[in-house]
């Protein structure tokens, strides 16, 4: 069994003071860890393990994009398909920067576990270009979405690879993509794609269903806790779609007063609670939570390790580590992004009774909706927003139930009993057609 070094230590100055360095971590070797751990507990034979450690297929490509300028920009893309056992991969599309390979591979893994989490009938990919979509037009980012379909058409469709918007991605840039896609295949072809805008074949209550799905769990989590969560105190890290509507659903769904957000650029801090219709409103107005009268700055970091009931992080991944675990003082950690906290972190937080909803479980809602809009487009008949919501509510409540009783029977952490159980089902997906 391989075991990664995931965290680096900090590095010593030639003058002998210790500085704190940026500790670098690989997404894929932490999705790895955390797949070692679930097998040896499973005790899955060698061949089921090893096809899990790894992508079923991946392709790394370029895109040559015409900027407004005249020039011609190379782009490189990804797309990672994990695992299809229980059935098509699905997963999103990032424009980041610092997209990689490996950002995608673990992000595909993270994908196989949560379709198989939530027991819908897909498997898991990713999808991703290195890029800055900030500093691009409309014009240039429609050429790149349509130069990245161009490069997978072949390798996707709704019964082989069903990709998604994720960071930096959106409706958009998904109706470009439909569109690209049906000029090759000379047909109508709306389940290609999900998270399309309802004109085109999206579903309703696709916007928000990342985090409406999360403020389900919990609402659960406080159930099984004894925690009344109506006037409980909350903070959000990242305030991107996801976070603004945790914020949102958990004041109107749950009663959460959240007295903390923020951005990339830094954080406010309110005892008295912040209102998600003017926060937002200031960060659409200025581009930042940070100077949202009536609050005050703090840093990412201070915000983590607020005396909160409810803790969001809805950023990118790896902000809660060995580091920082220790002074984590939220009741429960809702985990709106993907990977926010490391192998480490997750054992100090189950030692000092942080009840943490992992990320797969967590965020699982946005897939879920994803499988509902293939479903409505398959049949080419769409359901209302109530409906949708109905059957989100009733698929993340069977999902964390299914997780909270592993945790308990087997005695483990959350993350570690959602593994169990999501990697047993595509195991047994695997032998029972088997590979294996």
């Amino acid at each position: 069994m391989v075991t990664a070094v995931l965290e680096a230590r900090p590095q010593v100055a030639a003058n002998g003071d210790q500085r704190q360095a940026k500790v670098e971590l690989n997404p894929f070797a932490i999705a790895q860890q955390q797949l070692d751990e679930a097998a040896a507990l499973l005790e899955l034979d060698e061949a089921t393990h090893q096809m899990l450690r790894w992508p079923m297929r991946e392709m790394q490509f370029t895109i040559p994009v015409r900027m407004d300028d005249g020039t011609v920009k190379v782009f490189k893309g990804y797309r990672v398909q994990y695992n299809d056992a229980r059935g098509p991969a699905k997963g999103g599309l990032r424009f980041h920067p610092e997209e990689t390979i490996d950002t995608v591979r673990a992000l595909a893994a993270w994908m196989t576990w949560k379709t198989a989490v939530v027991d819908i009938p897909l498997g898991g990919g990713k999808g991703g270009v290195t890029c800055n979509p900030k500093e691009m037009s409309q014009g240039e980012l429609e050429r790149l979405s349509r130069g990245y379909i161009r490069r997978v058409a072949g390798f996707i469709g709704p019964d082989v690879d069903v990709p998604a918007p994720d960071v930096y991605t959106n409706p958009q840039v998904m109706a470009w993509m439909r569109d690209e896609y049906e000029v090759i295949v000379r047909q109508q072809a709306p389940g290609i794609i999900t998270g399309k805008p309802v004109e085109l074949g999206g579903s309703h209550g696709r916007g928000d269903a990342t985090a409406r799905g999360g403020i389900y769990t919990t609402r659960e989590a406080g159930k099984v806790l004894g925690i009344d969560l109506k006037g409980a105190t909350a903070a959000v890290q990242g305030y991107g779609n996801a976070g603004f509507f945790g914020h949102k659903l958990g004041v109107d769904l749950l009663g959460l007063k959240f007295v903390a957000a923020s951005d990339s650029k830094g954080g406010v801090y309110n005892p008295d609670g912040l209102d998600y219709r003017a926060l937002s409103e200031w960060k659409a107005k200025t581009g930042s939570v940070v100077n949202f009268p009536g609050a005050k700055f703090i840093t990412n970091e201070e915000l983590l390790e607020l005396p909160v009931t409810v803790l969001m992080p809805s950023a990118l991944e790896n902000v809660i580590t060995a580091a920082n675990a220790g002074r984590i003082k939220a009741r429960i950690v809702t985990e709106l992004a993907n990977g926010p906290t490391t192998p480490e972190a997750d054992k100090i937080l189950h030692e000092n009774g942080v009840y943490v909803i992992p990320d797969f479980l967590c965020n699982a809602g946005g897939v879920t909706v994803s499988y509902f809009e293939q479903v409505q487009n398959a049949y080419n008949f769409y359901w209302t927003e109530e409906e949708v919501h109905q059957r989100l509510d009733a698929k993340m409540t069977t999902a964390f139930h299914a997780v909270h009783e592993m945790a308990q029977r087997m005695g483990v952490h959350n993350r570690l009993a959602a593994y169990l159980v999501a990697v047993e089902r595509v195991a047994r997906a695997m032998k029972l057609r088997g590979w294996v």
